[in-house]
């Protein structure tokens, strides 16, 4: 069986998008493992310390533990989303011991967000994370640029944010953080957006993000690597098209998904079966629009 590694790259060639979904609650664990098995299409599970702390992913614990009872690693993989060095409330997070409990559990990659440093202190972080997973044999995704969302307010509108770029991957830097940190991954921002997870405002409807294509090509040809799209919910379809021809390999998907699954219980508090029937068909409608049904053949048939 090839290695995650190999078919990440594999991926990267040959334009193939690689969805991640997040474990937002706990059961959405074994939903996400058997449709993307059904699908036969390679992807991720993933849990985000936000998913555990703010929402009901229990705990990475929990997650890895669902994981191994549901997935088949042929074509599902774990992955730890979003550990940041400063979190979206500014508080600075013990990044370090949770990696390490990450690679502990038999997460297959890690993410480690330092976005909200200075690029010496995110360069700093990052490879500190790359030497001790690639040691484990764990992948490694960095972020360079501000994806926002997660705040509790920002502080223009999202069409002053797109024309202005604040926020946007630096191509320069980008291509000195890759060459500096050895990552395996890199998490962008070209416009997309996170889904907002304050109270008041985590069950609206998730701005329409659009994507800087021309940006998206500067960014693939300074890094040469994979590159990630946080926010993936809402973003119109030609956009992630365009973006996966121009070196956009995973994406993440968590409002879409979440918000099905709390409408449900909101209104049947009991009936979590018909929440995960509406979370299945969520997944198989992008897997199908994302147009990469079928995908783990060509994965694993393509030479690395």
């Amino acid at each position: 069986m090839k290695s995650l590694k190999e078919l990440i790259e594999i991926a990267y060639r040959k334009n193939i998008l690689i969805p991640a979904f997040n474990v937002v609650y706990l059961p959405m664990t074994r939903v996400i493992c058997e449709t993307l098995k059904e699908m036969e299409t390679f992807g991720f599970v993933e849990v985000s310390r936000i998913d555990v702390e703010k929402f009901f992913a229990e705990s990475f614990e929990k997650v890895s533990e669902e994981y191994y009872k549901w997935a088949d690693p042929y074509y599902v993989k774990l992955h730890l989303d979003h550990i940041p060095v400063i979190d979206e409330d500014n508080k600075i997070v013990n990044w370090e011991y949770l990696i390490k409990e990450g690679i502990k559990l038999g997460y297959h990659s890690v993410m480690i967000d330092g976005s909200r440093l200075p690029l010496n202190k995110n360069i700093e972080c990052t490879k500190k994370v790359v030497e001790l997973a690639h040691s484990k044999g764990v992948l490694v995704e960095g972020e360079l640029g501000a994806v926002f969302g997660h705040e509790s307010h920002i502080p223009i509108s999202y069409d002053e944010l797109f024309l202005s770029k604040i926020g946007f991957t630096n191509p320069e830097e980008a291509e000195i953080f890759v060459k500096e940190t050895g990552i395996d991954l890199l998490s962008v921002a070209i416009g997309n957006i996170h889904g907002p997870i304050v109270n008041s405002l985590r069950d609206k409807e998730k701005i329409s993000a659009k994507l800087d294509i021309s940006h998206l090509k500067i960014l693939k040809e300074k890094t040469n690597i994979p590159l990630v799209l946080h926010g993936g919910s809402g973003i119109k379809i030609n956009y992630i098209k365009e973006a996966i021809q121009n070196g956009i390999t995973k994406i993440n998907i968590a409002t879409e998904i979440r918000q099905l699954y709390e409408k449900i219980i909101k209104n049947n508090p009991k009936d979590i079966d018909l929440a995960l029937y509406k979370v299945k068909e969520k997944i198989i409608e992008l897997i199908e629009l994302f147009g990469i049904k079928g995908s783990i053949h060509i994965l694993y048939k393509e030479s690395s």
